[in-house]
């Protein structure tokens, strides 16, 4: 029987540094995959009219190539999320969680760097809380490179407890990466395509498989 996946995210581009391998796993498996961003990505460096065009069209090659069934965004202020009263981006996912009545989401590590990432994670947990209403059943932290990595000792470490194989689907992976070019940065900078795709050789090796990608679970209702 397929399931409703839902991706919350800050920026597109988090998916496909997080989850894209899994999310193209879900489709192959007949899935419905949903991504919901909750910033534009571009606000916080005053980018035109023509950078925010750019970063839809990027994302939607990015959903193609994953053969996902829809991504949508809200219009919460890039990197200045805290500025928002937390329900208020709560009212919005809660929103979107009526709407398509996800089974399992994927959302942010609480302990990244990012203050966009760290708030979308709670106002996730709190949004998803379990209720009659409430399909969701698994929910599942991702790791996002140039924010995750970077946290500070104050933050809770990424400590994955769940790897995802996605050796067949690491081409996906790529060229969902490739999509957001303009995100991407040359190696050795930790946000490269490069040091992505080593990253899940990394997380796959140690799990005995070629590549994988590592989550935290952070609810599971059987």
């Amino acid at each position: 029987m397929s399931k409703v996946v839902l991706v919350v995210a800050a920026h597109s581009d988090d998916e496909a540094l997080g989850c894209a391998g899994t999310l193209a796993k879900h489709v192959e498996s007949g899935d419905i995959v949903h991504l919901f961003f909750l910033t534009d990505g571009i606000g916080a460096r005053l980018g035109s009219d023509e950078d925010k065009n750019n970063r839809v069209i990027a994302t939607e090659i990015s959903a193609n190539a994953l053969g996902v069934e829809s991504y949508d965004f809200a219009e919460f202020p890039d990197n200045q999320m805290d500025s928002v009263p937390l329900l208020d981006i709560v009212k919005c996912i809660e929103s979107k969680i009526k709407s398509i009545e996800p089974d399992i989401i994927y959302t942010h590590h609480g302990g990244d760097l990012n203050v966009d990432h760290r708030l979308t994670q709670q106002a996730v947990l709190t949004a998803s809380r379990p209720q009659p209403w409430n399909k969701v059943k698994e929910i599942y932290a991702f790791e996002v490179l140039s924010s995750t990595e970077w946290q500070t000792l104050n933050e809770p470490p990424f400590l994955p407890n769940v790897f995802v194989d996605i050796s067949p689907f690491i081409d996906k992976k790529r060229e969902s990466l490739s999509a957001y070019k303009e995100e991407m940065r040359d190696p050795p900078h930790s946000r490269s395509i490069e040091n992505t795709i080593n990253l899940s050789k990394y997380r796959g090796n140690t799990v005995g498989v070629a590549y994988a990608e590592a989550f935290v679970l952070l609810r599971y209702i059987k």
